[in-house]
């Protein structure tokens, strides 16, 4: 099975010691403009703080959120950092043989 390549940003590591990883050699935005140029599969974030910063961006195209039928009261807020309004539009959902629902939506701005 082929691995899903994974882009690692950070400012201090110097090599990740993951066999399908690299650290990016450029910021951020500028990596994923590169990356959304380029034709082929999509581009998953799984960072909190990525998502923030490509959100405040304007640089995500559709979100897939997963609600598990869990209630935890705790966790970080996923959204707390954005500095825009953000209306959310509805394209697709999915419900999971667990019971968890993906929703899937493209972000616009008003």
């Amino acid at each position: 099975m082929d691995k899903i390549p994974k882009l690692v940003f950070s400012k201090t590591l110097k090599e990740t010691n993951w066999d399908s990883a690299e650290l990016s050699d450029r910021p951020l935005n500028e990596k994923v403009l590169e990356l959304k140029q380029q034709s082929g599969k999509d581009i998953s974030v799984g960072s909190r703080s990525l998502i923030i910063q490509l959100l405040n961006s304007n640089l995500i195209d559709e979100f897939q959120i997963c609600v598990h039928p869990i209630i935890e009261g705790k966790g970080l807020k996923l959204f707390d950092q954005i500095k825009d309004r953000i209306i959310l539009k509805l394209i697709k959902t999915k419900i999971l043989k667990s019971g968890s629902t993906v929703f899937y939506y493209e972000p616009t701005r008003e």
